[in-house]
């Protein structure tokens, strides 16, 4: 049996909660501890894990340290991974500096755009012109992005990138672009998500009788 997106995302999960759980002085953890913290049955835990053939001991658990090692082969993140951002306006300026990057081992190695005001090459993460990006792409061997264009550049941007060699775009511009077989594309639209969580905020607050999603 195959691993589905799905299966792919509780694992990433799974290893964030590890990791949690590593910081605070866990050595061992059991599959109800992980269910109950990601919000899934045990059962589905062990059936993900039985997909990498990642199996536990009845009474003695999972160990933290080796469960977290196996997975972090198993998402391909045991290496630092390299992106890119494409566009330098507020939104990719602010996942440039983001922090959290570095904890999950991931690495922006340059920002790119098209305003030459915005190109510094001499900055702690450089920001290049977006003509460079080809080179930077094949030299460095990136193979994900951070879309952050306006909307009417986005599809043209995510075509060069997608010629460029990017496999993976993580897309903030307000617009739906699809993947395909060869390209993943993770869309993240901000203005929507709000519109979502106060539409659900407004019904919780008229009906609370209704369980809540």
């Amino acid at each position: 049996m195959g691993a589905t997106k799905e299966v792919v995302v509780r694992l990433t999960k799974y290893k964030n909660v590890l990791e949690k759980l590593r910081s605070l002085g866990f050595v061992k953890v059991f599959s109800d501890n992980l269910a109950d913290a990601v919000g899934v049955s045990p059962a589905l835990v062990r059936k993900d894990f039985s997909v990498f053939g990642l199996t536990g001991k009845k009474r003695a658990g999972y160990q933290v340290e080796e469960l977290i090692a196996r997975l972090n082969h198993i998402l391909g993140v045991d290496e630092v991974q390299r992106v890119i951002v494409v566009g330098c306006g507020k939104i990719g300026t602010a996942l440039m500096r983001y922090r959290g990057f570095a904890r999950e081992r991931i690495r922006v190695i340059a920002g790119f755009d098209v305003d030459p005001a915005k190109v510094d090459p001499n900055a702690p993460i450089p920001i290049r012109d977006i003509n460079e990006l080809p080179y930077v792409v094949k030299s460095e061997k990136v193979r994900v992005a951070i879309l952050a264009v306006p909307e009417t550049a986005a599809a043209q941007v995510a075509e060069m990138l997608v010629s460029a060699g990017i496999k993976g775009i993580l897309n903030f511009a307000p617009i739906l672009l699809k993947g395909s077989r060869d390209v993943v594309v993770q869309n993240i639209n901000i203005a929507l998500e709000l519109e979502n969580l106060f539409c659900l905020l407004r019904f919780a607050e008229e009906h609370p009788e209704e369980e809540r999603p």
